[in-house]
């Protein structure tokens, strides 16, 4: 598994995915993917993204600039299949070497439970939580040091 430049084509494809529900509300539907975007591949080819920045941020959270934020996504038939700690790993050492923040911080719907234990497992704590502005659902803030 490794990160890649965003290529329109693969913007393009992940502008397509769509996810069961309630994991609807990571459809990337209208999504900018240029800035602060990358593709995970692997050898199947592209497989998932990473972003790096204000993207991974949901609006009504509390946020400053003691973290880089950060999120991604697999593609919708590869979840729930054992993916997502390497493919969060895989982003946090590019973000490491590209970015060099002091810290990295998740934004995770709360009912996203698996996403939750994934960071856990990767050294992030819980740090705050709250309602999103635009819809209400809950989501729960997750820091770690780089």
């Amino acid at each position: 598994m490794r990160i890649v430049p965003m290529t329109a084509e693969y913007a393009a494809d992940i502008a397509t995915w769509r996810y069961p529900a309630p994991y609807d509300c990571y459809d990337m539907t209208g999504a900018d993917l240029t800035d602060g975007f990358y593709a995970l591949v692997d050898d199947r080819g592209l497989i998932g993204f990473r972003s790096f920045g204000p993207d991974g941020r949901v609006p009504g959270g509390d946020y400053d600039s003691s973290a880089l934020d950060t999120g991604g996504g697999l593609r919708p038939e590869l979840t729930g299949q054992g993916l997502g700690r390497e493919a969060i790993s895989t982003g946090l050492t590019f973000g490491v070497r590209q970015f060099a923040p002091p810290a990295f911080r998740m934004t995770i719907a709360t009912f996203n439970v698996r996403a939750q234990k994934v960071v856990q497992l990767l050294g992030f704590r819980a740090v705050d939580h709250f309602a999103a502005s635009t819809d209400g659902r809950p989501y729960d803030v997750f820091t770690r040091p780089a």
